[in-house]
């Protein structure tokens, strides 16, 4: 155990499975497998095993691939909001099972996403007319257009029965998934079928439709289900833009769901409230960093039935500990997506001084305090009441990042 007020921290042995390596007009593209944009512990599996989730496959940005690797053919692109480059569109997401061996990190089995007919879950955007696009453009900054089996998977809850949910930003919607990698169905917001057809996977239109105004690319990023198996939670990324950008550019307040794990029905929602940008030091160190740079980028359950929330920029990471309590449940009124002000517009301290809850969090842990954790952290579970894992997410080696594990042992446990 770490001494007294003491937290200890041991980066774990790890190293990216190669994926393809493509000749760019400067250097080389080395791609390796990215597993960890979520991370799940499943009661079925033996202790020190988990599951994870990558996401949409391999991307970037057109500046960053002009800059690293001399791609002018994307020079126009980089004006396009929310653009991103997939050098290689046949790589779709994957979930994968790993092993903690003692201190390294054993990957068991990666399995990508496909439906009962077997064909591949595409990385590609959604064809849905309802909400913001994000265009997807081959290494020549051509459009690569959308599919309907298309998923931004992110966040991953492993059920007791040995199957998993994910949750994916696109839609936003959720998939239900075997120990094959096999999705079994898909539910998606309520009016927006049409948009799935030909998609070879069962639809459920069964996700509250107030998700489709989440912002570009800040869909459903983080799942987790309760001890007792009841409640699936569910965080967007960023505040909404309900009703429009400029309240999601200012606002400080996320949604968090809680969901029916039967079918992703809302049945609760609470609002988590964002630290002020310039508390995330490292960022802070290297440039401005905007409102719209806070996230949350992943949510972990513990023993009690309380939470960890994963809020990050880049550099920096806090955990804060919360509990969603039913006295902290939003009244349901802010679920009409008439009603205005909305939650995004009045923000934290406009619901507090209405007197509408808002949830208390307790700072864990701080990675401005602990130089020894890498950034972009996306993936965390807790191992036992003092025992956290955290996994960064390498974004497939496209910027020549690695994903890292980091155990962390607590000065005290996080519950009884």
């Amino acid at each position: 155990m770490a001494a007294p007020g003491k937290i200890r921290i041991e980066r774990l042995a790890w190293s990216d499975p190669p994926l393809a390596d493509l000749a760019m007009t400067k250097g080389t593209m080395r791609l390796t497998r990215s597993l960890t944009s979520g991370l799940s512990r499943g009661a079925l599996d033996p202790p020190g095993t988990f599951w994870g989730v990558g996401d949409r496959g391999p991307n970037i940005k057109p500046k960053d691939a002009v800059a690293r690797y001399g791609l002018t053919a994307l020079a126009a692109a980089t004006a396009i909001d929310g653009a991103k480059v997939m050098p290689l569109p046949t790589a779709g997401p994957s979930v994968a099972r790993f092993r903690i061996d003692g201190d390294a990190v054993v990957l068991e089995e990666a399995l990508p996403l496909r439906t009962p007919d077997g064909a591949a879950i595409s990385g590609l955007p959604l064809p849905l007319a309802e909400q913001e696009n994000e265009p997807a453009l081959a290494l020549d900054g051509q459009p690569l257009g959308c599919n309907p089996r298309g998923a931004d998977s992110e966040g991953i809850a492993c059920l007791p029965d040995g199957r998993m949910w994910i949750a994916e930003e696109y839609g936003p919607s959720l998939l239900l998934v075997d120990r094959s990698g096999t999705v079994l169905r898909r539910c998606v917001p309520h009016g927006t079928s049409a948009a799935f057809a030909g998609s070879g996977m069962e639809i459920a239109e069964t996700i509250d439709p107030l998700a489709l105004v989440r912002k570009l690319n800040r869909g459903f990023e983080a799942l987790a289900l309760s001890p007792d198996g009841t409640t699936l939670y569910t965080a967007f990324q960023s505040p909404l833009s309900h009703p429009d950008r400029a309240a999601h550019q200012q606002s400080d307040l996320v949604r968090i769901w809680a969901l029916d794990p039967a079918d992703g029905s809302l049945q609760a929602e609470y609002a988590y409230p964002l630290d002020p940008p310039e508390t995330f030091q490292r960022d802070c160190e290297l440039g401005p960093v905007a409102r719209d740079d806070v996230k949350v980028s992943e949510l972990a359950m513990l023993g009690d039935g309380s939470m960890l929330v994963l809020e990050r920029v880049t550099q920096s990471t806090k955990l804060y500990h919360v509990r969603p309590d039913a006295g902290r449940a939003l009244p349901p009124e802010w679920r009409d997506p008439a009603r205005r002000p909305t939650l995004e517009q009045l923000g934290a301290a406009g619901l507090r001084a209405a007197g509408v809850p808002v949830l208390a969090k307790h700072l864990v842990l701080s990675t401005d305090d602990h130089s020894e954790i890498g950034c972009d952290l996306e993936g965390l579970i807790a191992l036992d009441p003092t025992t956290l894992l955290l996994a960064s997410d390498s974004d497939y080696g496209t910027e020549g990042a690695v994903t890292g594990f980091w155990r962390v042992v607590l000065p005290e446990p996080l519950w009884a």
